[in-house]
């Protein structure tokens, strides 16, 4: 189908080629045709870009075509309930016809003189990406009331000081690998309240997590009074 334009007094118009076949595209709109075949380009093959006439209400060019839409289909813009005086329209929500989530934004073409001559339609398929999340999800993820195996973790104390470390950091905002000398000297006084020092090589364990000497480990605890003793328990 052949879009028509019925302008009085507008500037000629043009073929322009699409992978659907060719149609005319008014002056107009013609400098928005490579625009759409650069991002369908760049984003491809998520991404389809649809450009619609306004004075004809069909669309007059699509690039990376996955909605099976053809030149001279009627535009429908009622369906994303366009005004004339939008200027971005989206994101929104829309349903392939295979079935795949598109996330789309639309936004209205003027001329120099602020008259709506099209509308430029950008429809992302985003079910690959969601896939990806969801195959994530399922590898990071650990069954609910999956435990640890008591077993196995009954004399770990590294296991019992890396939950204590995590535990004391993230309760305040912190991050192990940017702790200041006074907050590696706090955190190092409240495992040893709490009996992390009762392992073997503990000590040494607890220096390298938080990139000091033993001495200087040691250094905290006399300098603070606290007595390493017992097993690291949680808190």
């Amino acid at each position: 189908m052949t879009a028509t334009n019925k302008r009085r007094g507008a500037a000629p118009q043009k073929n322009v080629s699409s992978n659907a076949g060719a149609v005319s595209v008014h002056a107009d709109l013609a400098p928005f045709v490579p625009v759409c075949d650069a991002i369908a380009n760049l984003f491809a093959p998520f991404a389809e870009v649809v450009l619609h006439d306004l004075s004809s209400a069909t669309v007059v060019h699509i690039a990376g075509n996955f909605s099976k839409r053809e030149l001279g289909d009627p535009s429908n813009l009622n369906e994303i309930d366009f005004k004339p005086s939008d200027v971005v329209i989206g994101p929104y929500e829309k349903t392939n016809w295979d079935g795949r989530r598109i996330k789309s934004i639309s936004v209205v073409l003027r001329t120099s003189n602020g008259r709506a001559v099209a509308v430029l339609c950008i429809n992302v398929d985003v079910s690959n990406f969601e896939n990806m999340m969801l195959a994530l999800q399922s590898f990071v993820s650990v069954p609910a009331g999956a435990g640890k195996p008591e077993s196995l973790f009954r004399d770990d104390w590294y296991e019992r000081i890396n939950d204590y470390i995590h535990h004391w950091t993230t309760s305040r905002g912190l991050n192990v690998s940017d702790l200041s000398r006074t907050e590696k000297k706090a955190l190092v006084c409240a495992l040893a309240e709490d009996g992390a020092f009762g392992g073997k090589n503990a000590a040494g364990y607890i220096s390298r997590l938080l990139g000091m000497g033993r001495a200087t480990v040691y250094n905290y605890l006399n300098g603070s009074g606290a007595k390493p003793s017992g097993s690291a328990g949680a808190r």
